[in-house]
C-alpha cells in the first residue's frame, strides 16, 4: 500500500533546542566575567612593561651616550619625563588614566642612570583596580625588574 512518512524521526523537537540554547546561555554566563578580569590583567601587565621600558630605555641611552639620564615620574601630571644631562628633555610618556604610581620615598620619582649603567634606585607600585606590580631598579646594577604582587 502507502509508504509511511517518518517525519518525527528527522531533527530536534522544540524542547530539546530551547534546553540546549539554554545550556549555552548558562556556560557564556560563567565564563564571560573570568574573559574579563584576564583581559584587565593582561592590560595592566602591558602598561607595566612599558613603564619598565621606559626606564630600560633611559639606562640604555645613559650608556651609549655616555650622558647621564634622569627619569622624572610625575603622578600627579601623570607623565613620564627623560631628561638628558641637566635640561635636555628626550622624550615625554604619558602614564595611563587607570594606573596609579606610588613610591616608596619621595626621591624614588627621580631615577638617574649614569654613564657606568648603575642608577640612583627606585622602587616604585603601579596599581589598576586590584592589581599591583613593583617596579624597582637596582642602584649598583641600575637593572629594571616588574613584580606582581
Amino acid at each position: 500500500m502507502g509508504q509511511r512518512s517518518e517525519i518525527g524521526a528527522r531533527g530536534f523537537t522544540l524542547i530539546e533546542l530551547i534546553v540546549t540554547l539554554l545550556v549555552i546561555a548558562v556556560a557564556i554566563g560563567l565564563v564571560a566575567p573570568a574573559i574579563g578580569r584576564s583581559t584587565e590583567a593582561v592590560r595592566v601587565r602591558a602598561e607595566v612593561a612599558g613603564f619598565s621600558a621606559t626606564l630600560r630605555h633611559a639606562r640604555e641611552q645613559a650608556i651609549t651616550t655616555r650622558q647621564e639620564h634622569t627619569v622624572l615620574v610625575n603622578p600627579v601630571e601623570r607623565q613620564v619625563t627623560v631628561v638628558a644631562g641637566e635640561d635636555e628633555v628626550r622624550w615625554t610618556r604619558a602614564i595611563p588614566a587607570r594606573l596609579t604610581i606610588q613610591a616608596t620615598t619621595p626621591a624614588a620619582l627621580t631615577i638617574h642612570f649614569y654613564p657606568q649603567g648603575t642608577s640612583s634606585g627606585s622602587e616604585l607600585r603601579l596599581t589598576s583596580g586590584a592589581i599591583t606590580y613593583r617596579v624597582s631598579v637596582d642602584a649598583v646594577t641600575g637593572r629594571v625588574r616588574n613584580q606582581r604582587e
